[in-house]
């Protein structure tokens, strides 16, 4: 009894090396996450040891095992290494909620109602605890860091406006998203500093969301008083 044709065979060889090169690739990528995430880890942990600016690339490479180029070829600076979740620093997430919310209901009012949604984040930026009390304190003892967290809101607040109002954001637009964006950082701001002092994360937190909700209205108000010449339909 035949079991196929020369051309079949050929065939078979043809779908098994297809989908060995794709297991392959997708054994390269894992190793590549799994090797980023140890850098990553490594990294993070040497900067609560020892403070961001005083550890080098050359010590990161050498506690994780790999060269200081294999380093730079996954985190293009040293900032990145201690800010590795950008997209949540960017308050990706609140775009998400805009772009998820009801047909008919306005931007700003689906952030308010994002608000209720927080406790269920597990995003460092978007909760105080021991974890992130102590992430925290690494970015605020690092000028270096303060200023590329400064660049990133700028980036945040950008992108919040195109968001809201299109390609083409206008002056109310770029002040709602600005005011958003400086009441997140703020309210996180502040909640730390509490929880520094002493109250405990449940109150630090609920701080944070009643100043989150407090900076949220205003902007929200914002939008809604906007003239009739404004574009942005917020």
């Amino acid at each position: 009894m035949s079991l196929g044709t020369a051309g079949d065979e050929s065939k078979l060889e043809k779908v098994w090396s297809r989908s060995k090169i794709g297991v392959m690739g997708e054994l390269r990528e894992t190793k590549k996450r799994e090797r980023r995430q140890r850098i990553s880890d490594v990294a993070t942990e040497l900067f609560h040891a020892h403070g961001f600016d005083q550890v080098t690339i050359e010590e990161i490479a050498a506690a994780a095992d790999v060269s200081k180029m294999t380093v730079f070829n996954y985190f293009a600076r040293k900032e990145d290494l201690m800010f590795d979740r950008e997209d949540d620093l960017k308050l990706v997430f609140l775009r998400d909620a805009i772009r998820a919310r009801p047909e008919g209901q306005a931007p700003t009012a689906a952030l308010l109602a994002f608000i209720e949604t927080l406790r269920g984040h597990e995003s460092p930026y978007t909760r105080i605890d021991k974890q992130t009390a102590a992430w925290w304190r690494v970015v605020e003892a690092s000028a270096v860091l303060q200023a590329r967290l400064r660049e990133i809101a700028d980036d945040a607040s950008h992108e919040l406006a195109l968001e809201l109002a299109g390609p083409k954001p206008d002056g109310v637009a770029r002040l709602v998203a600005g005011t958003i964006v400086l009441t997140w950082r703020t309210a996180f701001t502040e909640a730390f500093r509490m929880f520094e002092r002493g109250a405990s994360a449940r109150k630090a937190n609920t701080a944070f969301v009643a100043l989150l909700e407090r900076g949220f209205v205003a902007a929200h108000a914002m939008a809604t008083r906007a003239t009739p010449r404004s574009s942005a339909k917020i």
